[in-house]
């Protein structure tokens, strides 16, 4: 279990091999209890709202602790609602920024070829904020989402332009796994707001894995190798919130294994939605991300289901 932390990203930080305590994947604990995370340089980019561009955006709090960035197709009309997406990021739940450029290009593509809202949650990260406020920060994102149905929300973008029985919530990787956990949750208790529906759930490479002690250490109020958010629970899984799912897979991406675990489990679970897999052989994990071609694979072939799921044929 964590105890106190202090968190530094900074590669230049100093310390030698014999400073470390433990080392996992992403960071490592030092005995003077300070948390080295092992972040890669990342840019965070600002929002735009240029007239000329094909997605504007802009950023907003959701609350002290949570916020986000919106992206709203340029052309977009009050005559037709349009769908909505809550996109989480990845990074392990330690890293990564939905105002960095990777997720700002990311979700800007998806937004304008599927012509739908996006939602991009900044949540909270390990060790300043320990799970699970990545979990209760991506419920309160989905939540305020919902909270503009009457058209009376504290957003304008979304009151004038999103159709709130069209929402879909995805991810990659670490989003994949606070995605199934919100899902499994709207299943459960619902949304809370009539008139807001999640159509669709859609998981690029999910973060699953009973025994990851790394998982355990950022969450010290873990239940165990089985806990749910992990080890996703039948009866979670047969109540997912939704009506359809779309997983993707990457064939050389060390998560596949479990990817494709939590597809055959979804289908043994009795849930009644339909179920969509988009397998891509040769390639790693999260490369969708990375890519700046990404529009190139998303349409072709099979690549066509993450917007056709979006976009309600």
């Amino acid at each position: 279990m964590s105890s106190t932390t202090t968190n530094t990203s900074d590669p230049e930080v100093n310390y030698s091999e014999s400073d470390i305590a433990q080392k996992f994947l992403f960071f490592n604990v030092l005995k003077d209890g300070r948390i080295h995370v092992l972040s890669p340089p990342t840019t965070n980019v600002p929002p735009s709202c240029n007239s000329t561009a094909n997605v504007l955006t802009k950023d907003v709090n959701i609350s002290e602790s949570v916020s986000a960035r919106i992206f709203l197709p340029s052309s977009a009309s009050t005559a037709e609602k349009l769908p909505i997406l809550l996109y989480i990021h990845g990074g392990g739940f330690c890293m990564m920024s939905a105002f960095n450029e990777d997720y700002t290009r990311f979700v800007s593509h998806v937004a304008a070829e599927a012509n739908v809202i996006g939602v991009s949650v900044e949540y909270g990260l390990f060790p300043t904020r320990p799970i699970p406020a990545c979990y209760d920060d991506s419920w309160a994102a989905l939540q305020w989402v919902a909270a503009h149905t009457k058209g009376e929300g504290p957003d304008s973008w979304i009151n004038d332009y999103a159709d709130l029985g069209r929402i879909f919530v995805g991810g990659d990787s670490a989003g994949g796994n606070i995605s199934h956990t919100l899902l499994a949750k709207v299943g459960s208790i619902g949304l809370g707001y009539e008139g807001a529906k999640v159509e669709g759930m859609i998981l690029i490479h999910p973060y699953f894995g009973e025994d990851d002690k790394m998982w355990m250490y950022m969450c010290p109020t873990n239940e165990g190798p089985k806990d749910p958010r992990m080890k996703p629970a039948v009866e979670d899984l047969a109540r997912i919130g939704c009506d359809r799912v779309l997983v993707l897979l990457a064939e050389n991406d060390g998560l596949y294994g479990v990817g494709k675990m939590y597809t055959e489990e979804l289908i043994k679970s009795g849930w009644k939605g339909k179920l969509e897999i988009m397998e891509n052989k040769g390639k790693d994990h999260c490369f969708i991300i990375l890519i700046i071609w990404i529009l190139k694979l998303l349409l072709l072939g099979n690549g066509l289901l993450l917007l056709s799921i979006i976009r309600v044929n």
